[in-house]
């Protein structure tokens, strides 16, 4: 009879665990700008490239489209965002930040300090972190290719 690896020795869990983690550290930050986690990926997405179609959008987070459009429209009612038919195309929805949907980008630096501060660890080694989860995720993704 073969023992299973401890559940705290394997990778998935250790992923898996952590990110729970950060999601609970985020959260109460998260609450005081009044978005919640997937909102906050969604706006990030608008603030590396603002004025994307929800197809995009949904491509860079790795999600469906019909994942992302709920989530649009409730940062459109929280007027952080602003949902425009395209003129080319008129199936497409282009979604474009707000004022103040730009200016959550500054207010969102707190998640990032917290994560720094909670981690004890330096830039260096946070970078080196997360370029090698980057690594396996596109190694299991088929991305590397």
């Amino acid at each position: 009879m073969t023992q299973n690896t401890p559940l705290e020795l394997q990778l998935c869990f250790s992923l898996y665990s952590t990110s729970l983690a950060v999601s609970r550290l985020y959260k109460p930050l998260l609450d005081r700008l009044g978005i919640t986690y997937p909102q906050y990926l969604v706006l990030n997405v608008l603030w590396e490239n603002d004025g994307l179609s929800i197809g995009k959008i949904a491509a860079r987070l790795d999600l469906e489209s019909s994942t992302i459009t709920p989530l649009v429209k409730r940062l459109e009612a929280a007027s952080l965002v602003r949902r425009t038919r395209s003129a080319e195309d008129e199936r497409s929805v282009q979604v474009s930040l707000t004022d103040k949907g730009k200016m959550l980008s500054e207010q969102s630096r707190c998640l990032g300090e917290a994560l720094f501060a909670k981690a004890g660890m330096t830039a260096k080694e946070i970078v080196a972190l997360n370029q090698e989860v980057r690594r396996l995720r596109a190694a299991l993704t088929d991305e590397a290719k």
